[in-house]
């Protein structure tokens, strides 16, 4: 494969795993205005987000067959129309609840870029570069939660939320010719795939017997749901509890990011000494003692504006390290079932992640220590759950240097 190649394959699949964060956080600094709006509360429209999760949640199980069967731009073409489509009603809605229902539709069509990206790099990258090309969209996934509340800030403020809507809008039919153009037909279709419900949960009953499959899939996902419960929240304790304008709150976004990309790079380099499952145990213990800190700080009202941004930079920065190495431990196992497996732990994660993110709206209303609960208990949950379910690996499939697992080109 050429360097121009690469690049070329690299940057269009960075754009289909950017589309879900733009969609998540875009909006985020017009909760206030489209509260307003919509003559609801912040609270309610933080149920867009939920409903988002619940949408890309069930969507991951949906693609995932259907890339199996029909190969990879079919369903791809046919998930990024719906949200083209939903994205635009979204522009002219009237009340909350078809906002709401708009986003679960919305969550739906970007859901086949998200899964079809992931199943991509294990089609197209040989397995000893799959750990470097997921570091990199990693870092697309990071950059797009740094540029896309500051950029919604701005447009907000300016233009009002609803523009926001006609942008993502446009980004859909930019990566919609993109993909189409660019990008080759990385799979066959698999005809045996069967789309009946029947072999469908058999398919992904195997996946979730697979016990590095479970033991990963779900210390990932809790941990992660954290940083779920950290973006739903975000909106009420900047912007309600500690009173910053929609601009400064998308900067405050942006320098979060910072955090997870940043130590989700160091991890590529921290990889070179440390395997995996050290790098994992290492992350969660330190956000573990992180959280237990947070918390005593946020029951004692020791906590300022400047106080809860340190605290919540230093939680992510653990996370930017466990979440591509649970990934990766969670996908090495599967070289027949990519398609299955890939969108059973996005299922997994983001299911956790819409919990968490519903729990933030019932709970969070005028002080930041219901948040921090949520954050700490997932994160100690985690680390339970790591501790026994490595009991259970007998024979761990590692992603190791010198695997000459060729993917077809």
């Amino acid at each position: 494969m050429t360097t121009k190649k690469y690049i070329q394959l690299i940057l269009i699949l960075g754009s289909l795993t950017a589309l879900g964060p733009f969609s998540i956080d875009m909006y985020l600094p017009g909760f206030s205005g489209i509260a307003k709006d919509l003559h609801t509360t912040v609270a309610k429209v933080s149920m867009s987000l939920s409903s988002y999760f619940i949408g890309i949640s069930a969507g991951q199980l949906l693609y995932g067959p259907l890339l199996d069967r029909f190969g990879r731009k079919k369903p791809l073409f046919m998930g990024l129309m719906v949200y083209i489509l939903a994205s635009l009603g979204c522009v002219y809605v009237a009340d909350i609840d078809s906002f709401i229902f708009l986003r679960f539709i919305q969550a739906i069509g970007s859901c086949a870029a998200t899964v079809a990206s992931v199943a991509m790099v294990r089609d197209l990258f040989p397995l000893k570069d799959i750990p470097k090309v997921f570091s990199l969209l990693m870092l697309v996934l990071g950059l797009s939660p740094m540029l896309a509340p500051t950029i919604g800030g701005y447009i907000t403020e300016d233009y009002g939320w609803h523009t926001v809507f006609f942008i993502l809008m446009c980004m859909g039919i930019a990566i919609l010719i993109a993909s189409q153009l660019g990008l080759p037909n990385s799979y066959k279709p698999d005809t045996s795939i069967s789309l009946k419900p029947k072999p469908i949960i058999a398919n992904f009953l195997k996946v979730l017997k697979e016990p590095q499959f479970y033991t990963y899939a779900f210390t990932g996902s809790i941990a992660f749901s954290g940083l779920f419960t950290y973006v739903a929240a975000s909106p009420i304790v900047f912007m309600d509890i500690y009173h910053v304008d929609a601009k400064t709150y998308g900067w405050i976004f942006a320098f979060m990011s910072v955090s997870f990309i940043g130590s989700s790079q160091l991890n590529s380099i921290l990889l070179k000494r440390f395997s995996s499952e050290q790098m994992i145990f290492a992350a969660l213990i330190a956000q573990s003692v992180i959280s237990i800190v947070f918390l005593i700080l946020a029951v004692n009202n020791l906590l300022g504006l400047y106080e809860t941004i340190t605290m919540l930079f230093l939680f992510l920065g653990c996370l930017g390290i466990s979440n591509p190495n649970t990934a990766g431990l969670t996908m090495a196992p599967f070289a027949k079932n990519a398609g299955s497996a890939s969108a059973l732990m996005g299922a997994i994660q983001l299911g956790l992640g819409a919990l968490a993110s519903f729990a933030v709206g019932v709970f969070v209303k005028d002080s930041v220590w219901p948040m921090v609960i949520i954050m700490t208990s997932t994160t100690i949950i985690a680390f339970i759950v790591l501790n026994i379910g490595k009991r259970f690996i007998k024979d761990k499939v590692e992603i190791s240097e010198n695997d000459d697992v060729l993917v077809g080109h």
